[in-house]
């Protein structure tokens, strides 16, 4: 007890002192796979990110399950034979964004973020390109990657090897409120 006290204590000293912590609940992250015989797409919303300005640290989580597909069979095959979600529950990211931006003043900037990249239980050491932007004290994050499936040990069949790419395209965008 004393000890979540006293990190109480702290996090509510750095709230008051604008250090620049911001968070996002709501996250929206897709997947695209380009294959020849049907391209496979989805989307999360619930995906929570906390980005502190200061240190240019920045986190993000998605449960597996959270994508939405337009076919509720692909969302199974995705769930039980590729992703393993019951075993493999989230995907993160850790890491620091490379550029020091200056979140008081208006603008778009270019930046990379190097970290942690986890996915299907694997990690990798990233350096993911993004644009941060400003508007009206409101911070705003996008990216975009590519995620190998062979990277992360996700295994695709034969029989469907056709159906899915050996690569992912993954789209991010993130809001941001101050904490």
């Amino acid at each position: 007890m004393k000890y979540l006290s006293i990190i109480l204590l702290v996090w509510l000293g750095m709230g008051r002192t604008g250090t620049g912590l911001y968070a996002c609940k709501n996250a929206k992250i897709s997947l695209y796979s380009s294959a020849p015989i049907e391209d496979i797409k989805a989307a999360s919303t619930t995906g929570a990110s906390v980005f502190n300005a200061a240190t240019g640290e920045l986190d993000f989580s998605v449960a597996t399950q959270s994508f939405q597909f337009p076919k509720s069979l692909m969302q199974e095959h995705f769930n039980s034979d590729y992703m393993e979600s019951d075993k493999f529950p989230r995907s993160t990211f850790k890491g620091k964004i490379e550029e020091h931006i200056d979140v008081t003043k208006d603008g778009t900037y270019p930046v990379k973020a190097t970290g942690e990249l986890t996915v299907h239980g694997v990690t990798q050491m990233r350096t993911i390109p993004g644009t941060i932007t400003v508007k009206n004290g409101e911070i705003s994050m996008t990216a975009e990657f590519m995620v190998k499936c062979a990277d992360h040990h996700i295994e695709i069949p034969r029989l469907v090897f056709h159906n899915i790419a050996e690569s992912i395209k993954i789209n991010v965008s993130a809001t941001y409120t101050a904490h």
